[in-house]
């Protein structure tokens, strides 16, 4: 079996393990799963030293992170957001804008930020310190699977080519307990990264520290994927 074929074996027993106790809201399948205890994974997350020390965060734009945005910006701190699919010329959303008319639990929404804040180019964002990845599953290593579409290898590899990810940066994620599979191996390619924190609603996690993605692999990245995303194809050699 191939590689993909493998992943997509991990992604389905882990969102059938969820449903199967009522552990999300809505189909699990095919997303992100929007778990139950991602508050409270949030408040975990930002008792890392990591996070307090972090000045600015970019987090993924899937619903189960939407606490822990809404806590970067309770915590002041800079945030960006991606642009769904990075299908924008300027491919990631400023959240604290929004903080001048709306609260930060509202301003950390999806439709807010698609409806009111601003985007912004790759060259005009601050360095990363922290990241927060919308994660299908994932094991004590740091491996890690997303729903199958590539848009978080490439967002990491586009700030990496940028400078603006290094071995500095903090990589975390935020899930639901029954999503790490702790020793179990998870299928990874060459183009994958690693976490160095998991955070559960219960449990805080610390996975061994990986060596970061050189960039963007222009040999691998699908022709129409490039055109679709226009920050792909400005940087295009």
């Amino acid at each position: 079996m191939s590689v993909t074929g493998d992943k997509q074996d991990v992604r389905n027993r882990v969102w059938n393990r969820l449903e199967a106790v009522g552990a999300v809201d809505g189909d699990a399948h095919g997303r992100i799963p929007n778990f139950h205890g991602a508050v409270e994974a949030a408040a975990r997350l930002a008792a890392l030293p990591q996070w307090q020390s972090a000045l600015v965060v970019k987090a993924s734009p899937d619903r189960p992170q939407a606490p822990a945005r809404a806590k970067a910006l309770e915590d002041s701190k800079t945030l960006y957001m991606a642009v769904p699919k990075l299908a924008q010329e300027r491919p990631f959303y400023h959240l604290n804008p929004l903080l001048a008319d709306h609260a930060p639990t509202d301003a950390a929404t999806t439709d807010m930020a698609a409806a009111y804040a601003p985007t912004v180019e790759v060259d005009s964002m601050q360095p990363i310190d922290l990241v927060i990845i919308g994660c299908v599953a994932v094991n004590a290593q740091g491996a890690r699977l997303g729903k199958g579409a590539g848009y978080a290898d490439i967002e990491i590899s586009l700030l990496i080519d940028a400078g603006l990810i290094s071995d500095r940066t903090t990589i975390t994620t935020t899930v639901h307990d029954l999503q790490v599979l702790d020793d179990e191996a998870i299928p990874e390619e060459p183009h994958d990264f690693r976490l160095d924190w998991i955070i559960t609603p219960t449990r805080t996690i610390e996975c061994p520290r990986s060596p970061r993605p050189q960039g963007l692999d222009w040999n691998r990245l699908p022709i129409e994927k490039i055109a679709a995303i226009p920050a792909l194809a400005a940087r295009r050699p």
